[in-house]
């Protein structure tokens, strides 16, 4: 079926099929609503994860210190865990250097066994008399034989807040009595909410610490839920047992800090008849945004350690105390074999007490991250509607270069934008649905095009690509609308090459020879054009023509052209050797390049045509070719060239010439090379054109002087060539009006 017979039988372009799949994609996400599929919602956070990586560790507010039970404390004090009264040491210690709160993020479930008390049974029959039931109780309340009595003491001595967990799953073991006695005053805004109403996670039982040890200031859970892929990037505030809202271990820590007795927890103004979104909590005057089932999402600083970490065996002897008064002080682990370990967006190895002191330092900083599913739905829009339509309508009337870096544009933009106006500013927008959008309609579209509209372009190619080169192919594939006669134009730089002596050198030779000669030859110097990014524009027998900036666009066209004329000089070098083992000729080139406005386009008959340039420009390069006989050397250049070749190459003017067919003069410079050349090089150049200068201004003697010592240096043609000029001056003086140039009878 034809491209027109399908557009009639459907009635779509490709403008059309674009707009169909952006109206496809803009309801589909309506579809959503605020219920993201599994698969968007997790490579959003990957995303985002990427962005914490380009972002890198941002400052803390140093006011949060992680109390380490590293791998330094367990080897000096022993196996995890501890005997209670170490811990209870260590807790003393700590409330004598003044900290605002401490957190434990241990868990104390059961009794320690290390407790003298548990010892006095057995060693009875050790003791001078026995120890009646009566004795036995009252030793049992000291706090000297009991551990856990020792470390409850130290709790209740301190601005403590204890750990616990809540156990989310029913294992049949729950017991009504344990319930969690945190100090806070908890309240709802809008007042008249009740607990119940609340949409925070539920839990089922909670796994508290053993009532001697349960005497500290508060407590709460330190619970952190994993996404799917494992990775933590919430925090609950708040978690929901038996109908009643409890507070986490952190947002404890910081009510007491702060010294607030009370905690508000805001809910969703709208009466629902589920249970009501919670829109973020506040504790002395500091709102927390989270989402709406209490969770904080967090705005990790770094990776592990980029909180201060003081080792417990240090706090064990009295060190390092001063650096923590008025700090949020968190007692944890980063040891590996005590297994507290998590994965978050910096890392997949990441110490579970650094996720607590992360949400405590957002906090005192007013910069976790908050999420809005209005601005997320409005840029989302956005990016489809306007950005899917652009890129579109660059499809359809344009290249697919044009479409594939629009794309490429969008996407940049995109990201970038997400990154620079909402990722570094605290808010969480997810983009991956709009980037997915704009890539399947960069695939559908351009996949249409291909088939439908590439035909066109496959004709082109199989009815041209015998006449013209493969470059010229691809850009009237591009642009079929340039067949035609017409040119442009444009700056470019033209190269001549031609074989010095080549009729001779084809006299010595028979067809069959001279052609596998010259197919060599010319191979090889059109080889180092490609490969230099230029074109071969035609042989004219012995001759090389090749252009640089067209038909592909080349800002550095006149550089490229240089340096594949140093890459033929050198080549020649390479074949010289192997031909003249074969009998063959031992060739030189001279080389001439011209940078300049030219008209560059398809050029010929209606029958037949060539994509070429012309006009005086392309003359010029072909007569700086045939000076190199005049001068001595191998390659010619305009002072054109040498002005967009810039200063990376080094050259020697050579002549002020007015050639055949050209009223202005132009100055001829030989590249010697690139970059800086050796002294001797530059001396000589040097000492070159000081003698040019006193030529320009008739200070013929000086000059000659110069000269003559510079060929004695070192015998070269183009010293001869002047040396001979300044003979003639000398009895036949140029004109008083003379500007230095010398004119070319010939081409």
């Amino acid at each position: 079926m034809s491209r027109s017979r399908f557009q009639a039988f459907f009635g779509l372009s490709p403008f059309k099929l674009g707009c169909l799949m952006v109206l496809a994609a803009v309801l589909l996400f309506y579809s959503f609503g605020q219920n993201k599929p599994f698969l968007l919602a997790t490579l959003d956070n990957r995303v985002t994860d990427t962005m914490f990586r380009w972002r890198g560790a941002t400052p803390t507010t140093g006011q949060v210190v992680i109390i380490d039970i590293d791998e330094k404390s367990l080897r000096q004090v022993g196996q995890w865990p501890w005997p209670r009264h170490t811990v209870a040491k260590m807790v003393s210690n700590l409330g004598a250097a003044a900290p605002r709160a401490i957190g434990l993020d241990i868990l104390f479930a059961e009794a320690d066994r290390t407790s003298p008390i548990n010892f006095l049974a057995e060693l009875q029959p050790y003791l001078p008399g026995a120890i009646t039931a009566g004795q036995l109780a009252d030793l049992k309340g000291r706090e000297a034989l009991d551990h856990d009595l020792t470390l409850g003491k130290a709790l209740a001595e301190t601005p403590a807040v204890l750990g616990y967990v809540f156990q989310t799953t029913n294992d049949g073991l729950k017991n009504d009595t344990d319930q969690p006695m945190p100090s806070a005053v908890i309240r709802v805004e809008p007042s008249h909410f009740k607990y119940a109403d609340l949409a925070l996670i539920p839990s089922y039982r909670a796994i508290l610490n053993i009532e001697p040890i349960a005497q500290a200031e508060s407590e709460g859970f330190f619970n952190v839920f994993p996404d799917a892929t494992g990775t933590v990037r919430k925090v609950p505030l708040f978690m929901e047992l038996d109908g009643v809202p409890y507070p986490s271990m952190a947002l404890e820590m910081l009510r007491i800090g702060q010294g607030t007795e009370s905690v508000t927890i805001h809910v969703a103004q709208q009466v629902q008849s589920s249970r009501q979104s919670i829109l973020g909590v506040s504790v002395a005057g500091r709102v927390i945004p989270t989402d709406e089932i209490g969770q904080i999402t967090v705005n990790f600083r770094g990776p592990a350690y980029t909180f201060p970490h003081v080792p417990a065996v240090d706090v064990l002897e009295g060190r390092r105390l001063d650096e923590l008064r008025d700090k949020y002080l968190l007692i944890g682990t980063s040891a590996a074999g005590l297994l507290d370990l998590r994965a978050t967006p910096f890392s997949s190895v990441y110490p579970g007490v650094e996720v607590h002191a992360n949400v405590i330092d957002n906090v005192l900083k007013g910069d976790p991250f908050a999420y809005d599913y209005f601005t997320e739905l409005g840029l989302t829009y956005t990016l489809i509607i306007l950005g899917g339509l652009l890129l579109t309508a660059l499809l359809a009337y344009s290249s697919a270069l044009a479409g594939g870096l629009g794309a490429v544009l969008l996407i940049g933009i995109t990201v970038a934008g997400n990154y620079y106006f909402f990722f570094k500013h605290n808010e969480l927008v997810g983009v991956v649905y709009p980037l997915a959008t704009i890539i399947m309609l960069f695939m559908v579209v351009t996949f249409f095009n291909y088939f439908y509209e590439g035909r066109e372009k496959r004709f082109i190619s199989k009815a041209f690509g015998r006449y013209v080169s493969p470059q010229v192919v691809a850009q009237l594939r591009a642009n079929p609308e340039q067949l035609s006669l017409r040119g442009e134009q444009k700056e470019l730089t033209v190269l001549f090459s031609d074989i010095r002596g080549f009729t001779t050198i084809s006299e010595s030779m028979d067809s069959e020879q001279l052609g596998r000669f010259m197919n060599e030859y010319l191979t090889a110097m059109s080889n180092i054009v490609m490969a230099h990014f230029g074109t071969v524009d035609k042989f004219i027998g012995d001759a090389v023509m090749a252009i640089w900036g067209a038909p592909l666009n080349d800002e550095a066209h006149a550089i490229h052209s240089v340096q594949a004329a140093f890459a033929m000089i050198s080549k020649l070098d390479e074949l010289r050797p192997q031909w003249l083992a074969r009998g063959l000729p031992a060739i030189d080139i001279g080389i001439g390049i011209n940078t300049g406005l030219m008209s560059v386009g398809n050029f010929g008959s209606e029958q037949r045509f060539d994509y070429t340039v012309m006009g005086d420009n392309v003359n010029l390069a072909s007569r700086l070719e045939g000076s190199n006989k005049t001068y001595g050397t191998k390659i010619v250049i305009s002072e054109y060239t040498r002005n967009a070749l810039g200063d990376g190459f080094y050259c020697r003017f050579l002549d002020l010439v007015r050639v055949k067919g050209k009223l202005q003069p132009v100055k001829l410079y030989e590249p010697l090379g690139a970059g800086v050349p050796d002294s001797a090089t530059r001396k000589a150049v040097d000492e070159f054109e000081l003698a040019m200068s006193h030529y320009r201004f008739r200070r013929f003697a000086e000059a000659e002087k110069i000269l003559t010592q510079l060929e004695a240096a070192g015998p070269a043609q183009l010293y001869q060539l002047y040396l001979l000029r300044l003979a003639h001056f000398r009895t036949s003086p140029p004109p008083e009006d003379w500007d230095g140039s010398f004119t070319f009878t010939s081409k």
